[in-house]
């Protein structure tokens, strides 16, 4: 069963719900790190104890096993489900590190091979009572393989950086995700510049929530950290981000923060020498 705070609520103030939530992760363009991003919430929220499958929908690229470190682990996946070859539970990957962390891949699949929304929906909503979270990661653009993955699903998040063509496309993407009956859009931005915000170079994350009139769930730095690829080096915003998926208390990590001030226009100023 899974628990979540309340509105307004404290941590701990929790109540129950029969299903797993169900979000698909998704972006407008390639490289803007929504599959990285998918991975290590997927690992926050399982460090808080939350149960936890992470399904790789994108058929084309599918590299999420390789993103989680399993690769190595995989018998089935999740076309092997869909026909018949094994049952569901046997398609998840435990994680080695994290005991309540469940990869679902779709290493084997090939791109010519037809995949329908209803089966991959049917599957998961089979799993769904079993766990708390289910996130789906999901090919970027608005293709048929973007809309077999968000049909599974409940929820959204979008990634985008504050790019202007990752925001055109992020744009056409969330209009995509209004045409379906989802409970909830969020809204991720990432590799933020505090010191380009600060300068008036870059948008910052809240005048992109308002340009795209989505919900912030998660800010994260261009600092290089998810480019690592190391679960065990979460970064603060994904524990930021999985607070508020669990018990609804909003906190964004400030890419500025270390940019004001004396000493932060000294960084800001030594930076842009660089």
């Amino acid at each position: 069963m899974l628990f979540y705070a309340v509105k307004g609520g404290k941590e701990g103030e929790v109540r129950g719900v029969d299903m797993a939530r169900k979000i698909v992760v998704t972006s407008g363009k390639g490289g803007v790190g929504k599959t990285t991003i998918a991975v290590h919430l997927a690992a926050q929220l399982a460090q808080k104890g939350q149960r936890v499958i992470l399904c790789d929908a994108d058929f084309g690229l599918n590299n999420v096993d390789v993103a989680t470190g399993v690769e190595n682990l995989i018998t089935y996946d999740l076309v092997d489900v869909i026909e018949g070859r094994c049952r569901a539970k046997q398609a998840l990957i435990r994680h080695p590190n994290y005991p309540t962390l469940y990869v679902l891949t779709s290493s084997k699949a090939t791109a010519e091979r037809y995949v329908s929304p209803q089966a991959v929906k049917v599957v998961l909503d089979g799993l769904s009572p079993q766990f708390d979270f289910i996130l789906i990661d999901c090919p970027a653009g608005i293709d048929d393989g973007f809309h077999r993955a968000v049909a599974t699903a409940d929820e959204a998040i979008v990634v985008t950086t504050p790019c202007l063509s990752a925001l055109r496309d992020g744009d056409k993407v969330i209009t995509a995700l209004k045409s379906y009956r989802l409970s909830g859009l969020f809204l991720v931005v990432n590799m933020a510049r505090g010191d380009l915000q600060l300068s008036g170079e870059s948008l910052s994350p809240q005048e992109i929530e308002e340009l795209l009139r989505v919900p912030l769930l998660g800010v994260l730095p261009d600092s290089g950290i998810l480019r690592k690829g190391e679960l065990s080096q979460i970064h603060t915003s994904f524990k930021m981000m999985a607070n508020y998926l669990i018990y609804g208390r909003k906190k964004l990590y400030d890419p500025a923060k270390k940019y004001r001030g004396f000493l932060g226009n000294l960084r800001r100023v030594l930076k842009a020498r660089l």
